[in-house]
């Protein structure tokens, strides 16, 4: 599993206490916009985004080389001391000098795709199922090893061994591909004081058992939403919620403000994002029928696309969509989190966030719908093919990590159907917050339409 990788997506659909139901169940409930900061440099956000020290502590830098070893793909083309660690790591210097490498948001917002690095692509070959950078027995032997050979070293290193000693154990999903920042933002907070960020060495707040999983939604979709996250409640201002990475390893507030003010930066970065193209041949003819079968069936809640594009930021309820609800309910089962985020520093000041739950998921844009797969929110469904046909939709399903595969016609990864869990590797929708059902809206479809829906889906 990767040690850090669900850094930026801290409060990701898991946190949030009141109840905003429309007076009818069954209908659509409008986002109002956020006031957003404007005015970033793009070029400031990327260069902070790929080598800022937004997350202060880490490893030494030496001994992380041992460890892993000296990256030999340098996708960001970065230099110095960063162009011999992976995109998804940044070398940061710590108080004393002391030279460390720190996660980075590329851990969750970066995937490599057929050789390719694509930004804001969320990372759905991540590995949270078997907990290996953050066993905390090798990280105890390391931090042994500092205290003895380089106390210097050990210094600069302490904060951060203190605080993934602490959470590594408790971020571990059941399947490989899944993210786990809902688990990461309740341990996180628990350890954490809401006004002045000090860490607690035991939780103030109860952590619930469970670790629901979640796919991460790309980047590019952001500079058409009006709240982030899967059920929407990421309110108010935007930077608020994307500098969360820096609770792991935050001191104090001085250094929080000081890790704000670059994100209308990494915000205009962000929205400089563009999904890549479909890369193969598209029937046009085909591709105009499924565009009539899109606006028939989909856009009242997708969205239009094109030169008169258009997107209605709407959310929709449960007994709509259907899908598996644990993600959301989980808000209201635990509402001491967002109890926490409502009255945190992050609620202060002229650009202020807040938490607001829903009983139900957004309908995302659906820019670069090709290459996002698996679909859900929880990443449950490998194709878009399957997606449409909820027959097609296995229980238990595989796909190779260490070869992907890509489907270039059912859109999503080429994957195995499976008789029943072999590994980690293998997807149980049976478990509870990792369903496929939902989202049936397609089996209303004829064959030969949901056919051409996805050709015309392929140009988006």
């Amino acid at each position: 599993m990767k040690i850090w990788s669900v850094l930026a997506l801290i409060f990701l659909g898991g946190v949030a206490f009141t109840n905003i139901l429309s007076d009818n169940e069954f209908e659509p409930v409008p986002i109002p916009p956020s006031l957003q900061r404007t005015g970033g440099d793009p070029q400031k956000g990327y260069e902070y985004l790929t080598t800022g020290d937004y997350v202060k502590g880490g490893i030494p830098y030496n001994v992380f080389i041992m460890g892993m070893g000296k990256n030999k793909k340098n996708y960001l083309e970065r230099s110095g001391r960063n162009a011999n660690i992976s995109h998804e790591y940044t070398a940061v210097e710590a108080a004393n000098g002391e030279l460390l490498v720190a996660p980075n948001c590329l851990q969750c917002h970066a995937q490599v795709f057929e050789g390719q690095l694509i930004m804001g692509l969320g990372n759905t070959s991540i590995d949270f199922s078997h907990n290996e950078k953050l066993n905390t027995k090798r990280l105890q032997t390391v931090e042994d090893m500092l205290k003895i050979t380089a106390p210097k070293k050990y210094r600069a290193a302490k904060p951060f061994l203190e605080v993934t000693k602490t959470i590594g154990p408790q971020l571990t999903t059941a399947v490989r591909g899944v993210n786990a920042a809902d688990r990461l933002a309740a341990v996180l907070v628990a350890h954490r004081d809401p006004i002045t960020f000090q860490w607690n060495p035991e939780p103030q707040l109860a952590i619930p058992e469970t670790v629901i999983p979640s796919d991460v939604p790309p980047w590019w979709l952001l500079k058409k939403k009006h709240a982030m996250f899967y059920n929407g409640f990421g309110r108010g201002d935007f930077g608020r919620f994307l500098m969360a990475s820096n609770l792991l390893t935050v001191n104090d507030t001085a250094e929080s403000r000081e890790v704000d003010s670059h994100m209308p930066d990494l915000l205009a970065y962000i929205n400089t994002l563009e999904p890549p193209k479909y890369p193969k041949a598209i029937d046009t003819v085909l591709a105009r029928k499924g565009e009539t079968i899109f606006v028939n069936n989909c856009s009242k809640c997708h969205g239009t696309y094109g030169n008169e594009a258009s997107y209605p930021n709407l959310l929709i309820p449960q007994a709509v969509i259907q899908t598996d609800s644990f993600l959301y309910t989980a808000n209201y089962s635990n509402p001491q989190f967002v109890e926490w985020f409502n009255r945190s520093w992050f609620t202060t000041g002229d650009h202020p966030a807040r938490l607001e739950p829903f009983h139900g998921y957004i309908a995302p844009p659906l820019d670069g719908i090709w290459i996002t797969a698996p679909y859900l929110h929880n990443g449950s469904v490998p194709t878009l093919e399957a997606l449409l046909n909820s027959d097609l939709r296995p229980k238990y399903w595989s796909r190779d990590f260490d070869n992907p595969q890509y489907d270039y016609n059912k859109l999503g990864w080429v994957f195995t159907k499976e008789p029943e869990v072999k590994n980690k590797n293998t997807y149980n929708t049976g478990l509870p917050g990792y369903g496929n059902y939902g989202h049936t809206f397609g089996d209303r479809l004829k064959e030969d339409e949901r056919k051409a829906l996805i050709e015309y889906l392929k140009t988006l």
